[in-house]
């Protein structure tokens, strides 16, 4: 599950992490007084008006009525609801929103941690994930902070340095040091900065993270270290552990199908392909969707039905397919353990006739229990359904209704 960036910074500071602080606006006639707030609890003259959607690159990103870039500074109090006005309502496109741009329905009004002073101000890269080959996590970081890490993992390579933390023992003393080294840092920046590892990595095991990632995190004129922004995905499966956290969750920034396909108890990931599969366990479905493309086809979904793929499920799912226009065909791959294939394969016809109309041709490979009772109730049902019973015969007919 995604965060907003004011989320992440929330939980970011319940675990002591310095972050750049914020009011978030929901509405252009609330900015100005959440502008004077914040100047009340920061002592900020100067405001970072930032969009809050699911994507990254948003200072470059362009809103499509306005022409603001989705991360804009206001310099005094009485640029603020301009500068909100230029972003708030409107559809901010970047290089992540696939050429379609999300709609902005919040704003983070936050301080400007840029302010004069002695020394330089300086910007990291940090990031921390499981890297799934070593079983470990990982701290990411490097010194070109505040630009696109992908170009600079792959033009200068070498700037970007790895950590692996033994998840049994936690981040060591030794361990924050080198990366604070790492970072060029000494002095008072350098201690705030191995505070601030630990205190990162703490948060990342602390909400069971997927990933916690701070570009930039900033070293200010006073050597204070601060994440400026933070992107957050938390690991869905563990969210029954966190209420507080499942309570973050913004619909309105999903894929409006797969909200449905999640109310609905089914496993579902829109595909760009044309070949919908419907499927009772995730190995399974890797499975077919390999068949999909051996067969010529693309697949269109991942969608797991799980063990009671009974009529009222499977209609459901047939509903989420058919909102893609893409799809020519829909592939369902069952296998009968505990579930019997003869009352998958009647839930299908039911929720076939239900539904009335399905303009694609379905193929139907059912196997296991009870599977040649189901292969009969397919075949005898006179619907455009074919049945299989081997993963070729059913590839073999993928690939003749794509013909």
């Amino acid at each position: 599950m995604n965060l907003h960036e004011y989320q992440g910074k929330t939980i970011l500071q319940k675990y002591g992490v310095a972050i750049q602080r914020g009011v978030v606006v929901e509405k252009v006639e609330d900015a100005v007084a959440a502008a004077k707030q914040l100047t009340e609890d920061t002592g900020t003259g100067w405001y970072v008006v930032k969009a809050q959607i699911h994507a990254g690159g948003r200072g470059k990103g362009v809103v499509a009525e306005t022409g603001s870039h989705g991360v804009v500074l206001a310099k005094g109090i009485d640029q603020v609801e301009e500068k909100v006005k230029g972003i708030l309502g409107g559809h901010l496109e970047t290089a992540q929103t696939n050429g379609v741009g999300k709609k902005v329905n919040k704003i983070l009004l936050a301080e400007d941690v840029y302010y004069p002073g002695e020394s330089e101000v300086s910007e990291f890269y940090m990031s921390v994930l499981l890297d799934r080959e070593l079983g470990r996590n990982v701290i990411v970081y490097s010194t070109e902070g505040g630009m696109d890490i992908e170009t600079v993992a792959h033009d200068t390579p070498h700037l970007i340095n790895r950590e692996a933390i033994d998840p049994r023992v936690g981040i060591q003393g030794f361990q924050a040091r080198k990366i604070a080294f790492d970072l060029g840092l000494s002095g008072e920046a350098f201690k705030q900065m191995t505070k601030f590892v630990v205190a990162l990595y703490a948060a990342y095991e602390g909400c069971d993270a997927s990933m916690f990632e701070i570009n930039p995190v900033l070293k200010t004129s006073d050597n204070k270290i601060i994440a400026v922004d933070a992107k957050v995905t938390l690991d869905g499966n563990s969210l029954f552990r966190h209420p507080d956290y499942l309570a973050m969750r913004d619909t309105s920034e999903e894929d409006p199908t797969e909200v449905e396909a999640d109310a609905a108890g089914l496993n579902f990931v829109k595909l760009d392909g044309n070949v919908a599969c419907m499927v009772n366990g995730a190995g399974l479905a890797m499975a077919t969707m390999d068949i999909i493309k051996y067969s010529g086809g693309n697949p269109a979904n991942f969608l797991d039905v799980g063990g009671t793929a009974d009529a009222e499920r499977v209609e459901k799912a047939f509903h989420i397919i058919l909102k893609d226009p893409n799809v020519k065909a829909i592939l369902i791959n069952i296998f009968g353990g505990i579930v019997r294939c003869d009352r998958v394969a009647q839930g299908v016809v039911d929720a076939y006739k239900n539904i009335g109309n399905i303009p694609v041709p379905i193929i139907v490979r059912l196997q296991g229990t009870n599977a040649i009772e189901a292969k009969k109730i397919i075949d005898d049902s006179g619907l455009n359904v074919h049945s299989a019973v081997l993963l070729q015969e059913a590839a073999d007919k993928v690939k003749e209704v794509l013909a």
